[in-house]
């Protein structure tokens, strides 16, 4: 009998097979492929160690995984299953195994949150949270003005190349999740800060050498996505703002306030690049928060 190591080894093939399918079917992001692999290994861990494997686990082998994994939370016991489901939905119709043993187990039902947002006011102190006499302080003011007014995502910022930037006609070349093209308008206050930065700041950071990223680090290297978010942490203090901050959002801040000032739903959605007017329609419930707590505070009989 195979020792640990080498059985859960063995399965770990039938999981990159899949995710290699999966990445070629749907375009998807090396962030939502490892979030599946690292699911799909711990699941596989549990069935070595219950002397079952991938292709002979049956569905009380995943309802006892489920149970015995200690998720208290309704949306990650969802999320596993939604791995888990993709998963032998691809054995099955390559005929690796007879049945899905997925089929008649019911996923947790769970409400929908409402994503958190920002205030227009909290948004002006965050932009001017930055010390724009450092070069490192205007590149990170920049950023922020242009995820603002773009509501990228901070994948899409962070991968910004020189070529994507028009500034003559205000607008960036997004490549999105599943390598979808989409522009983006900038808007005025966005062109300002690009052109300043392009011009005056950006050129240090190379040296002279040739190089074609927009926002590069403070070595001259691409910026990963932690260390944006963890400036926006940073700055959120300095600004005074009281509530956990991240890249995102700003990109749900964005959408927000488009709405709150009278955008169309399908203009939100192609500027957000969802593929499905139900991942936009999230943000028209932010806005209906946001107007009866308006509506709360000034109306006499609110």
């Amino acid at each position: 009998m195979p020792d640990y190591n080498d059985a859960v080894e063995e399965q770990v093939k039938e999981i990159e097979r899949f995710l290699d399918a999966l990445w070629m079917e749907r375009g998807l992001s090396q962030n939502t492929l490892s979030a599946y692999r690292n699911d799909l290994l711990t699941y596989t861990k549990w069935l070595v160690k219950n002397n079952s494997t991938l292709l002979g686990a049956s569905s009380v082998d995943l309802n006892k995984y489920l149970s015995e994994q200690g998720i208290k939370s309704a949306r990650s016991t969802a999320r596993r299953l939604s791995t888990l489901r993709r998963f032998y939905q691809y054995l099955s119709r390559e005929k690796f195994i007879k049945s899905n043993p997925t089929i008649n187990i019911d996923s947790p039902k769970i409400g929908r949150p409402l994503p958190k947002s920002m205030t227009e006011e909290e948004v002006e102190k965050l932009l001017h949270a930055p010390d724009i006499s450092l070069a490192s302080g205007f590149r990170d003011r920049t950023m922020l003005e242009v995820l603002y007014a773009t509501g990228l995502r901070v994948s899409e910022l962070v991968g910004l190349s020189l070529d994507q930037v028009n500034l003559r006609q205000g607008v960036i070349r997004v490549i999105g999740k599943g390598n979808k093209e989409r522009l983006v308008p900038l808007g005025e206050e966005a062109v300002d800060w690009l052109n300043r930065y392009i011009k005056e700041i950006r050129p240090g950071y190379f040296k002279g050498k040739p190089d074609s990223s927009l926002f590069p680090s403070n070595r001259g290297t691409a910026m990963t996505r932690q260390t944006f978010w963890y400036a926006i942490k940073r700055y959120a203090i300095v600004a005074g703002i009281n509530k956990s901050l991240s890249p995102h959002v700003l990109r749900h801040a964005f959408a927000t306030h488009l709405l709150n000032h009278g955008a169309d739903l399908r203009v939100v959605q192609m500027l957000l690049g969802h593929s499905d007017i139900s991942t936009t329609q999230i943000y028209t419930h932010i806005a209906k928060e946001r107007l009866k707590e308006l509506h709360s505070q000034h109306h006499p009989r609110g």
